[in-house]
């Protein structure tokens, strides 16, 4: 069997659960992007943090638009959370970011549980852990 793991989102959650592993659970959002800015330069990680993505109506930029924690290698999209649980409400939010960019991978990391949680989503596709 061909190996199906994507090396990139694998060193985003590797990072991730050191993360979790030197703060725990507990804390706000904000302390874990701010351990990730520090995280993801050791692990060779590029990345840029709160990035704005535009949302276009029938071609019409809006107003509007997302910020999305991270977007790593130019092409994942990453958002942190501190819940909890994740819902479907967590999903659909990274699901519109995915689809407002055409980016194709995302993946939602959750800080706020006794273990960590992610989910990766690509689109049209997901797996859970």
């Amino acid at each position: 069997m061909a190996e199906t793991r994507d090396p990139q989102t694998y060193a985003i959650i590797g990072a991730a659960m050191e993360i979790h592993r030197q703060l725990g659970h507990g804390f706000l959002e904000a302390v874990y992007r701010d351990a990730a800015v520090i995280e993801f330069p050791v692990r060779q990680i590029p990345f840029e943090k709160e990035v704005v993505l535009p949302i276009k109506y029938k071609g019409v930029l809006l107003p509007t638009y997302y910020r999305a924690d991270f977007v790593c290698f130019s092409e994942i999209i990453v958002e942190f959370k501190a819940l909890t649980r994740l819902s479907n409400v967590e999903e659909a939010q990274l699901l519109n970011y995915l689809k407002a960019t055409g980016l194709k991978r995302g993946l939602l990391i959750n800080f706020g549980a006794p273990s960590l949680q992610y989910k990766r989503l690509v689109w049209g596709y997901e797996e859970n852990k």
